[in-house]
């Protein structure tokens, strides 16, 4: 962890300074001051997967004779489907961007405001919070019915599968036929009203969908999110972030049995390059901030492009200083970063 010998950053959110003079942090060497972290970018791929899970009906050899339902396996099977892949570039804490804040009198930061892990949100004011996505609700799984449920005594007592088969096929198109007497109003003993007559025939066929099963079998679905981070810190060209199988599900990029899933990341910043000699002579005198640059983002795989957008890039930008005029006891400034990337989301001054 970045945090090693930084613990209580994770824990303050905000405290009462007199600033300045930036250095870079080390650990164990520096006076008495506030530290925080810049972030850089990485780039979260989820990719959600279903597993689909057929198990044959225990008369599934009957199905063709008395149902005539043909092609019904009696193979149990299993395979992955992939559903979709969302790309999301989040900010981490940069262990070579870590600055200490030396406490002086000279001027003024009253308010320093950091996340959890100690990225920089704001100095003077309060960070907007973040509204964290709605999680997706959960949808719970119909609980198969037993069809024994539904079997009257002469088919439980049959002695055979295959005359067990005949009694409920024949048991099966009698439902049939009370849905269609009961949706065209030819039912002997028809409902009062609109609510009972759906209720009747949801029964029906709950009770239809159970009995058919024991020809047909049943598909049960179960969807699984796999997450991977990268962490661009030049151009990527078809990298192989994961793969994915029709029989494994989504398995590692090592993992030759599935097909590749890519991720590029091209360098699309215009600012112009930065002078290497001067950067080392400048002071940090001031509050540090990112600049971010931008790349362009794809994600493609199995014939298919996943993604391909324009997003903000720490890594590809350069940092620079909020000088600490700005903060004086004349002036109360106040700065919003973003968390993600670094840069000034807004200023503003009395």
């Amino acid at each position: 962890m970045i945090r090693k010998g930084l613990l209580i950053v994770g824990l303050l959110t905000a405290w009462n300074l007199q600033a300045q003079d930036i250095a870079y942090y080390t650990p164990g060497t520096m006076d008495e001051g506030v530290v925080y972290y810049l972030p850089k970018t990485q780039i979260e791929i989820k990719v959600t997967a279903t597993k689909v899970t057929y198990t044959p009906g225990e008369l599934c050899q009957y199905a063709n004779r008395y149902l005539r339902m043909q092609g019904v396996s009696a193979q149990p099977s299993e395979h992955w489907e992939l559903q979709s892949i969302e790309v999301n570039p989040i900010g981490v804490p940069d262990a070579q961007k870590a600055y200490s804040v030396k406490l002086k009198d000279k001027t003024v930061t009253s308010q320093v405001e950091l996340t959890e892990e100690g990225i920089i949100k704001a100095i003077n004011t309060t960070a907007p919070e973040e509204k964290a996505a709605a999680p997706k609700a959960a949808t719970e799984k119909p609980k198969r019915v037993d069809p024994r449920n539904f079997m009257t005594e002469e088919i439980l007592l049959a002695g055979s599968s295959n005359k067990m088969a005949e009694l409920i096929a024949k048991e099966i198109y009698n439902i049939r036929e009370s849905k269609n007497s009961l949706t065209r109003g030819q039912a002997d003993y028809m409902p009062q009203d609109g609510a009972a007559l759906k209720i009747m025939l949801n029964n029906l066929e709950e009770q239809e969908k159970a009995l058919t099963e024991m020809f047909s079998g049943y598909t049960d679905r179960t969807e699984k999110t796999f997450t991977f981070y990268v962490e661009p810190e030049k151009e990527l060209t078809d990298q192989v972030v994961c793969r994915f199988s029709k029989k494994l599900g989504v398995v590692k990029e090592n993992n030759l049995a599935g097909e590749p899933i890519y991720l590029s990341v091209k360098d699309e910043t215009t600012l112009p390059p930065a002078d290497e000699e001067a950067k080392a002579k400048k002071k940090l005198d001031g509050v540090i901030y990112n600049i971010p640059g931008k790349g362009l983002v794809s994600v493609k795989g199995l014939g298919k492009t996943y993604y391909d957008k324009e997003v903000l890039i720490t890594q590809f930008g350069e940092t620079e200083v909020l000088l600490n005029n700005l903060f004086n006891k004349k002036v109360n400034t106040r700065v919003i970063f973003s968390p993600i990337t670094g840069g000034i989301v807004k200023i503003d001054k009395d």
